[in-house]
């Protein structure tokens, strides 16, 4: 198995989505080929979200690690189909289908991915099943990304808006000084469920400006006292783990334009005074670069990329359930300063 990032998918099992009214009457959320437009789903009325925990994996896949709370460790995770349902109201609603797998190539499990937020016995009808663009738009949701408007801290010092940085512009980064920024991708999202962004506060994290980031972003903090007992002084922290509803907060709604930056290697810069990390090259990200780039035909990278497989500030982030208290911030800042 990979050792690269573990990340935590909110999903709901098949078993949660069933045909209504539709030509699957009865049946539950399947593989795409399985599955037939203007069929309405019905999410179950005690449906949760469960955290299913992957990591990249052979083959392009991901795989399920070991303590995710479902899912059986090693078993493979392939990305099906983006669905696109319709509500009686015209609101559209994306989710991504998962297939966890096992050694032997069967099913074991189905999941169902949503990128926005679903309410239960509300009939979504399916116009949509896309089997090209799961992987982009998965790799969307995983990517690290920066809003519009974000100061980053150029190698001379100077703050400029991340909208207005180029390619080969020298960026201040914390572990190998200066260093040239390679690409950079923007693209518009709606900002809900998976990609609504997540506000720090001026001041939160000692932080000079309000900071917005896609909630998979990671902070780097140095704590001068171990405050939070993660055993080390270095910690990160994913932004949506930092959710208090008061100094940091996630906004549902609306529209929010993200930046990507891309190194040579996987860096921590600094934006609003923050240190917080670029994107990472790995099977979960790699479609959102453009084919090119993806595949080093312009001569500037080649895959994999050697800096983006392991550097030590990789191992540094902290366990959810250390950070997803409503002090966790105010610690985080008072340990930071001391």
């Amino acid at each position: 198995m990979s050792t690269g990032f573990v990340q935590t998918l909110p999903v709901f099992s098949a078993a949660d989505l069933t045909v209504v009214r539709g030509a699957n009457l009865g049946d539950v959320l399947s593989i795409a080929d399985e599955m037939d437009l203007d069929d309405v789903y019905e999410l179950g009325a005690r449906a949760a979200t469960a955290r299913l925990a992957v990591q990249p994996g052979g083959a392009g896949h991901l795989a399920v690690v070991p303590g995710s709370v479902i899912g059986t460790a090693g078993n493979a995770v392939h990305l099906d189909a983006a669905l696109t349902l319709m509500t009686a109201n015209g609101t559209t609603t994306e989710l991504l289908v998962l297939v966890e797998v096992d050694g032997s190539g069967d099913i074991d499990a189905i999941y169902a991915m949503p990128l926005a937020r679903m309410t239960p016995r509300t009939d979504y009808t399916l116009v949509g099943i896309d089997r090209t663009s799961a992987r982009a738009r998965f790799a969307e949701v995983a990517c690290v990304s920066f809003a519009r408007g974000t100061l980053v801290t150029l190698a001379s010092g100077a703050q400029t808006p991340i909208q207005d940085l180029a390619p080969g512009d020298m960026i201040l980064t914390r572990d190998d000084g200066p260093r040239p920024l390679r690409w950079i991708g923007a693209s518009t999202a709606r900002a809900v469920g998976e990609f609504a962004p997540v506000r720090i506060r001026a001041g939160a994290l000692n932080n000079s400006g309000d900071l917005v980031v896609s909630p998979e972003s990671r902070l780097f903090i140095y704590q001068r006292l171990d405050a939070l007992g993660a055993g080390r002084h270095e910690v990160m922290v994913r932004a949506r783990h930092l959710v208090n509803g008061d100094s940091i907060v996630q906004h549902d709604g609306g529209f929010v334009d993200y930046f990507q930056l891309l190194f040579d290697e996987h860096q921590i810069i600094y934006a609003e005074g923050i240190a917080a990390e670029t994107m990472l090259v790995d099977p979960r990200t790699r479609s959102v670069l453009p084919e090119a780039l993806a595949e080093g035909a312009d001569g500037t990278l080649s895959q994999p990329l050697p800096g983006h497989t392991r550097r030590a500030h990789q191992d540094f982030e902290v366990k959810q359930d250390l950070v997803e208290r409503p002090d966790a911030a105010e610690i985080l800042r008072r340990a930071s300063t001391r």
